[in-house]
């Protein structure tokens, strides 16, 4: 399956893709950031980040959207803005047609380096060795883009229907529920994911991880 992820920010908006095996294996497809300038209208900044990820999602054709969800901080100016980048790439995804889905960042640093306080160096370190690279990525904003869809392709919930009148989820407990039919390449993902959860299958990159 092929996930995009996405890291919203105004000035730096990280955007990732990867192709994904159901033995949890993962390789980079394209990873980037759509950058803005703070002496432009905010209203054109959103536009910028809009038309780079619609066309991220248009050249790389991924079968579902991963973002990162923004929590209230002390900065409520930096929450306000991230939070309208949010906004503008989930309207993105749904003008494409496609399945979204949420994480927190507790749950990408979890997924990725097996801490829910990870550092950003630890998390750029992990993924540079999950997709098999010869260096960190960087900027920072660009690694969790993709550590946001490393987190999807492990974890695969809380995904939202690829349509107006859709719904896919994935349960914890395995269950694969659908208003609408799944396509071949979701349900085969779907029933892959809830496997791995149903026997608690570890990834075999984390052994090695914890080993080194």
């Amino acid at each position: 399956m092929r996930i995009m992820g996405i890291d919203p920010g105004i000035t730096r908006c990280g955007l990732g893709v990867i192709d994904t095996k159901t033995d949890r294996t993962a390789s980079l497809v394209y990873v980037g950031v759509a950058r803005t300038q703070a002496s432009l209208a905010q209203h054109f900044r959103l536009r910028t980040i809009g038309r780079e990820i619609a066309r991220v999602i248009s050249t790389f054709d991924p079968q579902i959207v991963a973002i990162e969800r923004v929590f209230a901080q002390e900065n409520l100016q930096s929450v306000t803005t991230t939070m309208q980048v949010m906004g503008v790439a989930m309207y993105q995804v749904a003008e494409a047609g496609l399945p979204l889905a949420i994480h927190t960042p507790s749950e990408v640093k979890s997924a990725v380096t097996g801490s829910g306080i990870a550092g950003k160096a630890q998390v750029q370190e992990m993924v540079k060795r999950i997709l098999g690279l010869d260096k960190v990525v960087r900027p920072a904003d660009a690694a969790d883009a993709l550590a946001i869809a490393i987190t999807q392709s492990w974890r695969g919930t809380g995904l939202a229907g690829g349509s107006d009148d859709s719904t896919v989820s994935v349960s914890l407990s395995g269950k694969v529920s659908a208003r609408s039919k799944l396509t071949p390449a979701q349900e085969q993902w779907a029933k892959a994911q809830a496997a791995f959860r149903r026997t608690g299958a570890v990834d075999p990159r984390k052994r090695r991880s914890r080993r080194s």
